[in-house]
């Protein structure tokens, strides 16, 4: 059976405007996995229903689609986390809510930089990263989430949020300085560090 390709969401959505109908596969390609973001976020209990608050937003606003994007789930991922941010204006469950992203009793593998998160499956580092995001500006915790448990190019973040890819790399480098000065050495490191001390008061 030949997987099903997003390349042509463009398409559908386009067919959509004449016949709405069309969309219906919109929705079967991608509601699983905004799904699954939207119940990182908010919570299942409430996932639901932004998730159909997403698709009839998306719907509704088809005809303002780019045609030339061919792949739709930047777009449907904007559309998600906007609803996100005012359901969290609307709750003031923000902070309760980050702490859903991640279950911090067992390990949990981040695929977020190699020099910065070189142990993610160390609960610790978990706790250090979910600790930041509670400290970043809103703007800069949506683009890490996106990139990091959504797993989100650069580009298709850019799409996403309606922001520059530079911008999204600034962000990211932001957010990577202010984690290493969390982070204290590592045990590698101070057991590397420590033979040359030895070796220096030794001469």
């Amino acid at each position: 059976m030949t997987p099903v390709s997003n390349d042509d969401d463009a398409r559908l959505i386009g067919e959509s405007l004449a016949n709405p109908a069309a969309f219906a596969e919109i929705f079967d390609r991608h509601a699983a996995t905004l799904l699954r973001y939207l119940t990182r976020r908010v919570g299942r209990s409430d996932a639901d229903d932004l998730l159909g608050d997403m698709f009839r937003i998306a719907f509704e606003s088809r005809h303002r689609y780019d045609l030339t994007r061919p792949d739709a789930k930047p777009w449907l991922y904007g559309i998600a986390a906007n609803l996100v941010l005012k359901h969290h204006r609307s709750t003031s469950r923000g902070d309760s809510a980050l702490r859903r992203l991640v279950r911090l009793d067992r390990p949990v593998a981040v695929p977020f930089d190699e020099a910065i998160v070189d142990n993610a499956e160390n609960t610790q580092r978990v706790r250090q990263l979910v600790g930041l995001l509670d400290e970043l500006a809103v703007e800069d915790r949506e683009t890490v989430l996106l990139c990091v448990w959504e797993n989100l190019s650069y580009q298709q973040v850019s799409e996403a949020l309606g922001i520059p890819v530079g911008t999204v790399r600034s962000r990211l480098n932001r957010v990577r300085r202010q984690l290493r000065e969390l982070s204290p050495p590592s045990g590698k490191e101070q057991d590397e560090q420590q033979p040359r001390a030895e070796e220096g008061t030794s001469r």
